[in-house]
């Protein structure tokens, strides 16, 4: 099952498998990986992060991937990576400048992973904005209403019972997988009627 599961998981980073919404994340973390063959070996992080930051704009410009009416005023919250607004009853918009990776092209995988082990609170990536010379990405999501506080006890067995270790704090990994899930507090797994909804998760993938 698990070698099933991580050929399945390496097909859909690749993007030879399809996962829900996957299409347009898919393509552009392919543009940005061939770009990334040549670039990252003889650059530091935040350099190469620039530079991909860069040829990722460029490919909104040539795929009119700008979301330019973005409703601000519907305003929810914020954390350190993203900004969260009322899209309407049933979906949030966030805004993501990928703060937690060190590249554009890892923030997608994590979409990915997100959409492939979360399918019912999956991210759709609208596309793209700037503000005050700062790259985001605009992904709309399934509005959440809880119905009562989560118990990260639970959070755990349901992780535990998936092959997900508890390493630290919020934070899980399976090394069988090669991923590493973070920040699973009880901000970002919400609870409605009794079952757990993802609603914000950080993967990687273990180097």
């Amino acid at each position: 099952m698990t070698n099933k599961l991580n050929d399945e998981v390496y097909n859909i980073i690749s993007g030879k498998s399809k996962v829900r919404f996957g299409t347009v994340i898919q393509t552009i973390a392919s543009y940005l990986r061939d770009g990334e063959k040549s670039d990252r070996t003889t650059q530091n992080e935040k350099h190469y992060k620039n530079q991909e930051a860069k040829r990722l704009e460029a490919y909104v410009e040539n795929h009119k991937l700008w979301v330019l009416n973005l409703d601000f005023k519907q305003y929810v919250s914020e954390g350190a990576e993203q900004r969260v607004y009322l899209k309407d009853t049933e979906y949030v918009i966030k805004l993501n400048d990928a703060i937690f990776y060190n590249s554009w092209y890892d923030y997608l995988i994590n979409l990915l992973l997100h959409n492939y082990f979360f399918q019912d609170t999956a991210y759709e990536l609208l596309g793209f904005t700037k503000e005050n010379d700062v790259l985001y990405a605009v992904v709309k999501q399934n509005y959440v209403l809880i119905s009562q506080s989560t118990d990260l006890k639970t959070v755990r067995l349901f992780m535990e019972s998936n092959g997900f270790v508890n390493n630290r704090n919020n934070d899980y990994v399976n090394q069988e997988l090669g991923l590493i899930i973070e920040d699973l507090h009880d901000e970002n797994v919400l609870t409605k009627n009794g079952l757990l909804y993802f609603i914000d998760t950080v993967f990687y993938i273990v180097q």
